[in-house]
């Protein structure tokens, strides 16, 4: 398989219950809920995306041939930075779960890789993964209904976070939609933490910061 990625590059996971970890961002190209035409936005499933995921054009990106060369390339990038301790990878998007394939973690455990994965859990997740992270949209069809972390999006129109605190995840996270009404965002996520105690809420601290 060649696997086409926006961009790679070594940071601090932003958000979510990782967020500080040292990490290696793989954003694979792609996504199954939005083309990444901005014409297109208004009639994608997901018309919020932030996040840039078209082509293979970014810092580090590219596309790679096979397993074994974006794995010795995810690794070249956590040995640039200097960084101890256990080698983590955070595969995201778009949507990871396009390309994350068997083969991919393989040969990324085999350079020693804890491997996390941002998905919109409309597919899927192959073993072996050491975090898997949901990020549900609306009006999409939720597959991965177990993981590590549920980070929610609020708010979103059509979704009631209490829909999703029944299944099998270890951490639901409410996170503040960003754009003009982020601060009332933040402020609506807070009272609904406040008042469900199952909840908390998820800050992009990478953009406060400054990080990629």
């Amino acid at each position: 398989m060649v696997y086409s990625v926006k961009e790679l590059y070594y940071t601090l996971q932003g958000e979510g219950t990782h967020a500080g970890r040292p990490a290696v961002f793989c954003r694979f190209s792609g996504c199954n809920l939005w083309s990444g035409r901005e014409r297109e936005r208004p009639t994608a499933i997901c018309q919020f995306c932030d996040t840039e995921f078209v082509g293979v054009d970014g810092p580090g990106g590219g596309k790679f041939n096979n397993a074994l060369a974006l794995a010795r390339a995810i690794a070249e990038t956590w040995a640039s930075s200097s960084e101890e301790g256990i080698p983590y990878v955070v595969c995201t998007g778009g949507e990871p779960l396009l390309q994350l394939d068997t083969p991919l973690i393989k040969a990324l455990k085999q350079e020693q890789f804890q491997i996390g994965v941002e998905t919109n859990g409309t597919i899927l997740a192959p073993e072996g993964l050491d975090w898997v992270c949901v990020s549900p949209k609306a009006n999409s069809a939720l597959v991965q209904t177990s993981g590590n972390e549920l980070k929610l999006v609020y708010p979103q129109k059509g979704i009631d976070p209490a829909i999703y605190s029944h299944l099998a995840f270890e951490h639901f996270l409410l996170q503040p939609k960003d754009g003009p009404n982020r601060d009332i965002n933040t402020s609506r996520a807070a009272e609904y933490c406040e008042e469900h105690k199952e909840w908390r809420v998820s800050v992009q601290t990478h953009k406060l910061v400054g990080l990629m």
